[in-house]
């Protein structure tokens, strides 16, 4: 299916319309190990405080995950344990419920269980963020097609071996594509992630960045990028910790942008909005505000 054939998404009552700008996803973890050291564990109040001032600075959306997906290697150990669906629903159904009653942009569900997006969609959450695909729980997707719930497809794999980067990026996307397709979920609810920092190393994550448009001309869907104080930005700069990581996120962002993504995963929303919206001014225009 041609991009223009999928030119607008309803997620939670609001009309993402492609290519008209970037979009802006702020990231809340009521994880007590997030990789970025901003995990909020059970502290609900200050989760809602959080996403109250990203969507003042300007978010389209805001992403609550209950698991961290911190990765194993040098930089973070042997990486985040799984969690089981009922510890990821106490951490973050109390904050979708709070949330749903305040916020006015759409709330997502970082999982890739069946059992926690079919409890947390009722709850308020409108979206669906697997970082898996549907590769972990193809159930997933029988979800997102019942519910009419819209879900972001992540590229991931276990270990680092590629012999084509982008191909086998863009087939492993087209798989999740198809179980979603298969299992009833139309096709204007479906994004694409190429997972930046899943099951790939600093050299990946630069390879797929330079070569961003190429994937999304051969996938055809809405992309998102997560690129957010990941490891290969501490690598690139010199190992710089996750919190001086800021500079390094704003030019994958704005890279990102040059090169057709339609969403970008954040934690410095304020920053990332003015980053997004120079940019979107270079590439897709800009209309001087009237005086």
């Amino acid at each position: 299916m041609a991009i223009q054939d999928l030119h607008t998404t309803h997620i939670g009552g609001h009309a993402f319309r492609w290519g008209e700008r970037t979009y802006i996803m702020g990231v809340i973890n009521m994880t007590p190990d997030s990789f970025s050291g901003d995990g909020l564990g059970d502290d609900v109040d200050a989760a809602v405080q959080r996403a109250l001032a990203m969507q003042a600075d300007g978010a389209d959306m805001i992403d609550i995950g209950g698991e961290s997906t911190r990765p194993p290697g040098v930089v973070y150990g042997e990486g985040a344990k799984p969690v089981p669906a009922e510890e990821e629903l106490r951490r973050v159904l109390p904050v979708i419920r709070r949330l749903a009653k305040v916020l006015k942009i759409p709330i997502s569900i970082d999982t890739y269980k069946a059992e926690v997006a079919r409890l947390a969609i009722p709850a308020g959450a409108s979206l669906i963020n697997d970082v898996w695909g549907l590769k972990r729980d193809p159930t997933l997707a029988r979800v997102a097609a019942e519910l009419g719930t819209p879900i972001v497809l992540t590229h991931n794999q276990a270990g680092y071996a590629y012999h084509d980067l982008i191909a086998e990026v863009v087939t492993g996307l087209q798989d999740s594509v198809e179980i979603a397709v298969t299992a009833g979920v139309p096709a204007e609810h479906i994004i694409v992630d190429p997972g930046i920092g899943f099951g790939k190393q600093a050299e990946h994550n630069l390879e797929i960045l330079r070569h961003m448009d190429e994937l999304k001309r051969a996938l055809g869907y809405p992309v998102l990028l997560g690129t957010s104080h990941k490891s290969f930005i501490g690598l690139v700069l010199g190992d710089l910790p996750t919190h001086e990581r800021v500079e390094g996120t704003a030019s994958t962002v704005a890279v990102a942008i040059m090169k057709g993504v339609d969403i970008v995963r954040v934690h410095d929303v304020k920053q990332m909005v003015r980053v997004a919206r120079m940019t979107d001014a270079i590439v897709r225009g800009w209309l001087r505000p009237s005086s």
